[in-house]
């Protein structure tokens, strides 16, 4: 993982073991990466701040820092669903391909920023040297993951990369995000021929970047499950709140389910079937994007959320099913979050097993559950559910 050569390196995360013969309903789970992306040093501090006060003999990674990404590649390597991964080297992006979602105003803003040699684009968020190429490298290799999907190579694919995406809009960064690898992705798939995407993003935190990016659009039905956290700034105006629906022919078209901290399995499940199924069903999409970002999981230093295993693998299970009934099976994943070093890896497994519909758990949870109590979020849910649909025409037609 550590070699200075980068063609060693590519060579290295290709290899993999050949499948033990998955049935036909499992399929392969086709993940692109390249190890460039590791590159990206966020720095340390006072957890992401970057900050040094002076008095203290340990300062900790940034949370999203390259560890948790080699974790996750490891897991898929050498763990349990392994059998079921191809591998696929990724690539970097070009300007005219960033032009699709952002404005060249905000690239050339960051090109000169890399050419100077860094800049802070917000609180938490560290363009440093190298971080430019890292990022072409993840918008790239997304692109690449849904283009395989488009051109018929493969039916589900995973986009592993870093830094990630989702906050970035279309002019500016935000969120630990500098390029929108989602939103890109999404531009890319309408661009080619298909006619619907839905994006459900189940990041801890609102994926503000790819609604802003479709907010005027009836092309793109965008449901985010979230943390209630509101507005952090202004690079982050948008605050995810459940009358954030869309705007023009877009109207009703951006669902935000903001939970409740400590919603949990339970709840994130009830969420699922109460809210974001029915909407697929009506929107009844071409190709599906999952955008996961693990600091939902319980033991996430970033998140407020109850998810174990369980609850991660019932939302691949469930995003899988609405895949293969609505869009022929095809279904990209990109990561965002996710800072637990260890247990974001596991939670990354388990919804990839979800997502290969494998009957009973590959690898179980070493954590394991963490007490909830989803009476509170169930009457939350509820509520949302009552405004969507007295609000939202679409939902409302039979």
């Amino acid at each position: 993982m550590d070699s200075a050569n980068p063609a060693e390196q590519s060579e290295t995360i290709l290899s993999n073991p050949t499948p033990s013969s998955p049935s036909t309903k499992t399929e392969l789970i086709h993940v692109f990466f390249h190890e460039g992306m590791l590159n990206h040093d966020t720095g340390k501090g006072v957890f992401d701040t970057g900050m040094d006060p002076g008095f203290l003999d340990v300062l900790e990674k940034h949370p999203e820092n390259s560890d948790r990404i080699k974790n996750m590649v490891s897991i898929l390597k050498r763990g349990p669903v392994s059998p079921f991964i191809s591998w696929h080297l990724g690539r970097p992006a070009q300007i005219s391909e960033l032009l699709t979602f952002h404005a060249q105003e905000y690239i050339n803003e960051l090109v000169e920023a890399d050419r100077e040699g860094g800049k802070i684009i917000c609180a938490g968020t560290f363009l440093n040297p190298g971080s430019w190429d890292c990022a072409l490298l993840a918008a790239g290799t997304t692109l690449s993951a849904m283009k395989h999907i488009i051109d018929g190579c493969g039916k589900i694919s995973y986009a592993l990369v870093r830094p990630p995406g989702h906050h970035a809009q279309s002019n500016q960064g935000d969120g630990y995000c500098f390029l929108n690898n989602a939103g890109l992705s999404v531009q890319y798939a309408l661009n080619t021929g298909c006619r619907k995407v839905a994006v459900i993003d189940i990041d801890v935190h609102y994926g503000n970047g790819t609604a802003e990016g479709f907010y005027d659009s009836d092309e793109v039905l965008a449901i985010s499950l979230h943390m209630n956290h509101g507005s952090w700034g202004p690079s982050h105006p948008q605050c995810g709140t459940i009358d954030e629906l869309g705007a023009g022919k877009g109207f009703g078209y951006n669902l935000n389910i903001p939970l409740p901290n400590g919603t949990g399995d339970r709840g994130y499940g009830y969420a699922m079937r109460q809210l974001v199924v029915p909407a697929v069903e009506k929107f009844k999409p071409d190709i599906m994007v999952l955008v996961i970002g693990q600091d939902s999981s319980a033991f996430d230093p970033n998140g407020r959320q109850c998810l174990t295993m369980d609850g991660y693998r019932d939302i691949g299970q469930t995003i899988r099913g609405l895949a293969d009934k609505h869009c022929h099976g095809r279904l990209l994943i990109v990561q965002e979050g996710g800072y637990h070093v260890t247990y974001s890896a596991y939670c990354l497994h388990a919804i990839l097993e979800g997502v290969l519909i494998i009957p009973a758990p590959l690898l179980s949870d070493p954590i394991a559950y963490y007490p909830e109590d989803e009476a509170f979020s169930i009457k939350v849910i509820e509520s949302i559910k009552h405004y969507q649909i007295n609000t939202v025409p679409f939902l409302r037609e039979v």
